[in-house]
């Protein structure tokens, strides 16, 4: 009877430390204000903390969100981040922000994929027809048109974008559930890796002519480099 009992007690123990490793731990202290100087510093999650004592209100702080990012170019849109990187108090938090701003008539915030992040979209100007798609098999898409005040959902991992319908300039602002969510733009990823995938692999996967392959891996490697 004491060996199932105790059998019974790992499998629960198992199954618990299973559980508790699946997401990330609460911080044990009030913050981490990130440094990249490692002189008595403590590494925490890819960035080291700066000594409590000699943190200041500047490391909660970024000002600028109110400004327009510039569209003039290829997609029509531009992302302004507020994460770790800009903003170093929001070390281990778990959290960030972006705004989003398109062009009128078709700004583009490509199809791409947030990592380490579900995101949460507001829309603040225009209108926007947005969308992400499952995971195989389904590859579902859900989709729809949001006006000002409209907020809409990303899934963590889920290939997403935000396309600009109407006649205006758009702006949106999104928070993400990491403090470095990271982004995959799927189009320059595929085709603008360096080096590059082997057009006969993108070809295949694709099914399209590898004449066409290259001109889209010249295009896009132009771009991200």
């Amino acid at each position: 009877m004491k060996g199932v009992q105790f059998l019974v007690a790992f499998v629960l123990l198992a199954l618990a430390s299973k559980l508790v490793s699946a997401s990330d731990p609460s911080p044990l202290q009030d913050f981490c204000v990130a440094i990249n100087d490692t002189k008595d510093g403590v590494f925490v999650n890819g960035k080291f903390c700066k000594d409590p004592k000699l943190a200041t209100a500047e490391d909660f702080f970024l000002p600028g969100l109110n400004i327009p990012g510039n569209t003039s170019n290829q997609v029509g849109s531009m992302v302004t981040p507020a994460n770790v990187q800009q903003i170093p108090g929001l070390n281990t938090l778990g959290i960030s922000l972006v705004r989003i701003d398109y062009a009128p008539y078709g700004g583009l915030n490509p199809p791409h994929t947030h990592p380490r992040a579900t995101e949460i979209l507001v829309v603040v100007e225009g209108t926007l027809s947005v969308g992400f798609v499952t995971s195989n098999t389904d590859n579902r898409l859900f989709t729809k048109v949001l006006y000002p005040g409209d907020v809409f959902v990303f899934p963590e991992g889920m290939i997403h974008f935000q396309f600009n319908i109407g006649s205006t300039n758009a702006v949106a602002f999104a928070a993400l559930s990491s403090q470095n969510p990271g982004v995959i733009t799927i189009a320059n990823a595929v085709f603008g890796s360096d080096p590059a995938i082997n057009p006969d692999v993108l070809a295949k996967a694709f099914q399209l002519d590898q004449n066409i392959v290259k001109q889209l891996q010249s295009r896009f490697w132009w771009d991200n480099n």
